[in-house]
């Protein structure tokens, strides 16, 4: 197996997280009354804003998957599924300490806002999920890669079941991976469903990517499929309904977000890999490796984590489009400049939160 590295993922989670900064940035601090959808630019904007997340979560399926069964070849397995369990924690921690009001807390002021689950937390499961998923597969690909797809699907078609559901007896700290009704901003369903498809399709580029015909067939079958998703997937569940009278076909018909956003993140797969020895920059690439720390600094700059202080409440929703245009431009200097000159790489934090690990180890034992 060659150990060439798809440059293609750096740069698709590089346009991912410039997507989610302009996004946050504009969504905060544009004025409500530009807010209309008959404008055509604000229409378009949002629709591009609505592919960030299933592009992120897909492509983190995508990339942690590959490494993990890739691993099994290089005879380091074990040590992958330990780092990418830590990861996994690692990433619920900091989801959580970013919205610790810690001022607050000085005052004796206690809420369980802190406990609702973001795009972090989220993440951060789905990846200890893939490596209990692919331990428990007995490290068989070809059963991963099946479980991963049937997972994918089930978890998008039963979206109506679970759309609007309340766990009222579930202490919050659990419920809100399941739930928005205590706030939480991104649940583990339907969202693992993204992560799902990513891994499915790392198992295609881990089984064929050495074939010489591979990359045009695989850009031409996302490209396709992307498409038949976007344009074809409310009708086939509506023609579903139709023969076999089950409701829960056309609940999917007309909310059909879920595999519509996935004919979208599939389409920008097919166009980043097809121009992949284009985009294949120094900048871009760095970018794509150090989105962790662009997330971090970016939530604490727009929403003001630990101080209260932030973008959000300094000018709220004032701006005129033009000035959150430029400013949006300027966020994203400033936020990737931080990131790559003042912020510790990945490798950095994950390797002090092992030893801090290892410590506790030792003392326990």
């Amino acid at each position: 197996m060659s150990t060439n590295r798809l440059y293609f993922i750096d740069a698709v989670r590089a346009f991912a997280i410039l997507m989610m900064l302009q996004g946050h940035f504009i969504d905060t601090l544009l004025d409500v009354s530009y807010r209309d959808q008959s404008h055509t630019a604000f229409k378009v904007w949002e629709y591009f804003r609505g592919i960030t997340a299933p592009t992120f979560f897909t492509i983190s399926g995508l990339i942690f998957s590959y490494l993990l069964i890739r691993a099994k070849d290089n005879g380091t397995i074990k040590q992958r599924m330990h780092k990418g369990f830590i990861r996994g924690l690692m990433l619920i921690g900091i989801g959580y300490l970013l919205r610790v009001p810690i001022f607050e807390w000085l005052i004796g002021k206690f809420s369980a806002y802190f406990l609702i689950v973001d795009v972090l937390q989220c993440i951060g499961l789905s990846l200890i999920l893939i490596v209990l998923i692919y331990r428990f597969t007995l490290k068989k690909t070809l059963i991963f890669s099946i479980l991963m797809l049937v997972l994918g699907l089930t978890i998008f078609m039963s979206e109506p079941l679970y759309r609007y559901l309340e766990l009222p007896q579930v202490p919050e700290l659990f419920s809100n991976y399941l739930t928005k009704s205590n706030g939480s901003v991104f649940n583990i369903l339907p969202w693992f469903g993204y992560v799902a498809f990513g891994a499915f399709i790392s198992t295609l580029f881990y089984r064929y990517v050495e074939r010489p015909k591979f990359k045009m067939a695989i850009v031409s079958g996302f490209f396709i499929i992307g498409i038949l998703l976007i344009f074809k997937s409310a009708w086939l569940f509506m023609k579903l309904y139709y023969w076999f009278d089950l409701s829960l076909f056309k609940d999917i018909a007309y909310y059909n977000y879920l595999f519509t956003r996935l004919g979208n993140v599939l389409i920008l797969f097919s166009l980043f890999y097809l121009t992949e020895k284009y985009i294949k920059q120094p900048l871009i690439l760095k970018i794509g490796q150090k989105t962790l720390s662009i997330y971090v600094i970016h939530f604490i700059i727009i929403y003001g984590s630990f101080t209260g202080l932030g973008l959000h409440q300094l000018i709220g929703k004032t701006l005129e489009p033009w000035e959150a245009i430029i400013g949006a431009l300027l966020f994203l200097s400033v936020v990737c400049f931080i990131s790559f000159y003042y912020a510790k790489t990945n490798a950095f934090v994950y390797s002090h939160i092992r030893k801090f690990i290892d410590k506790i180890k030792r003392y326990t034992r």
